[in-house]
């Protein structure tokens, strides 16, 4: 899989490692990707992720962020 040049999540388990098999997205604006994220959280969640962190192409924008209640 190519890195994406737009706005992306990438969602981890509690181990840290890349959720295997969720897709990723990609978003023209960081408010689309932060919309969207609003919207699929939970689905993620059910799917293994524990965290996603926000990225720019390759460069890390913030995160990572639980998924998790507290």
């Amino acid at each position: 899989m190519s890195t994406p040049t737009g706005w992306w999540w990438r969602a981890t388990d509690a181990s840290g490692a890349e959720v295997a098999g969720e897709e990723h997205p990609e978003f023209p604006t960081r408010g689309d990707a932060e919309s969207w994220l609003g919207e699929a959280w939970e689905e993620l969640a059910e799917a293994g992720a524990d965290a996603v962190t926000l990225l720019e192409g390759d460069r890390e924008v913030y995160g990572p962020m639980s998924l998790r209640p507290e």
